[in-house]
């Protein structure tokens, strides 16, 4: 049997390492893989370094469906040449079950039967060191491939497991920067910097903007500005703005029947009536002179009618943001330990990289469910600042302080 290299891929190390390295924080929903990408280059980094082909990848992950199924992307990778789908499972609390387990069985069982001669492991995970002595143990040789920190040390890897590996090679930093990226929120839904465009209106909403006075699928008549008392002048009536679907009096009309349809009557305010040509009368006892009258004023003017109801039709909220300036690099710990404004960093990062991906309604729910922070939320935090001590464990004064920090910044969260 002629010799050959393989891969063992956890998925979760992987993304995880790799989204601190791009994002500052280990939260995989804040990054975007190109899985192929990255695959293919981790199998020629694989050959190069062994100068043996490849035996296949195996790819380590917990089944994005319930019962461990996978989702679309899994099943994407799992089509991919040369690469070996091993799923596990998500418990109700968002954590991965079997994944661990998995790939000690399979280290061991194949390096009993010499399935490969040399095994690329990339993990951190210090609970597989007692696999690769066993795999060593028959003869194989197992390479830790990590992924590398911004100074090209191995990131979030166990001491453990780095002292009993064979040798410990990064995985290329081009390879993670071209395959991974931030997720980033559009930027249509990026807020303008205090200062610029119209002041929000109380409550928290968006200005209304009115200048667009027609949709971009339909043409401005010279009539549609006017208001009904005066029907030459649009200067003090809101611009009617078209839409492809139009309410009038609570039924949804076609858009040619809402052209012809009879203008909305105006909203009823409180105050003496409005003017009208058939009582010439009003502001006479005043000495004004009657509406409507050549080179006179009315003195009660006549109210402009109410905006069009696609006005109030505007955009929903698509997403949330940090308010702030852009996000710095997480500062590195002194030699007395985590200060404040180390903790503050990374709980802002965390929180910067979950609204990248996150809707209203998801901060409506988190806020909803406080003190409790999800799972994934709160092993990013302390997965990020535990890779800053090289994994060491965390005081519960720390642990506590990042919780607090997390939700100050999830209070400064609005939506966008």
């Amino acid at each position: 049997m002629r010799s050959c290299c393989a891969v063992y891929v956890d998925v979760g190390y992987l993304l995880a390492a790799a989204a601190t390295r791009v994002t500052g924080s280990s939260l995989r929903r804040g990054v975007q893989t190109d899985y192929a990408q990255l695959i293919e280059a981790l199998a020629a980094q694989a050959q190069a370094d062994s100068g043996l082909p490849l035996l296949r990848i195996n790819w380590y992950d917990a089944g994005g469906r319930p019962g461990g199924m996978p989702d679309l992307s899994q099943d994407e990778i799992g089509l991919l040449p040369n690469v070996k789908l091993r799923l596990g499972r998500l418990s109700y609390t968002g954590e991965q079950k079997g994944v661990d387990v998995r790939i000690g069985l399979d280290l061991t069982i194949q390096a009993r039967q010499r399935v490969a001669d040399v095994v690329y492991l990339v993990s951190g995970d210090d609970d597989l060191t007692e696999a690769v002595e066993e795999a060593q143990g028959h003869g194989v040789q197992v390479v830790l491939l990590a992924v590398p920190r911004n100074d090209g040390k191995p990131l979030a890897a166990a001491k453990h497991l780095m002292r009993e590996v064979d040798r410990l090679l990064v995985i290329d930093p081009e390879t993670i920067d071209a395959a991974v990226r931030p997720t980033a929120i559009p930027e249509a839904l990026v807020p303008s910097p205090p200062g610029e465009g119209e002041d929000a209106p109380p409550g928290g909403g968006d200005a209304v903007d009115e200048s667009d006075a027609c949709h971009p699928d339909d043409s401005c008549h010279p009539d549609d500005s006017g208001s009904a008392g005066d029907p030459g002048d649009g200067a003090h009536a809101p611009a009617r703005i078209r839409r492809r679907v139009t309410r009038v009096a609570g039924a949804v009309v076609s858009r040619g029947a809402a052209h012809d349809a009879p203008p909305t009557p105006p909203v009823p305010v409180p105050g003496p009536p409005p003017a009208t040509p058939a009582s010439p009368a009003v502001g006479a006892a005043d000495g004004g002179s009657a509406p409507g009258a050549p080179g006179g004023e009315a003195d009660v003017e006549t109210p402009p009618l109410p905006p069009s109801p696609a006005l109030f039709a505007r955009r929903k909220a698509g997403g949330v943001t940090l308010p702030g300036t852009v996000i710095e690099p997480t500062p590195p710990p002194t030699p007395e330990g985590l200060t404040s404004d180390v903790i503050d960093a990374v709980a802002r990062q965390v929180v910067a990289s979950w609204c990248s991906s996150a809707t209203p309604d998801a901060l409506v729910a988190l806020r909803a469910g406080a003190p409790t922070i999800p799972s994934e939320l709160d092993r990013a935090l302390l997965l990020d600042l535990s890779s800053l001590i090289d994994g060491a464990d965390l005081d519960d004064e720390t642990r506590h302080g990042v919780r607090a920090r997390f939700w100050y910044h999830i209070a400064r969260v609005r939506p966008v």
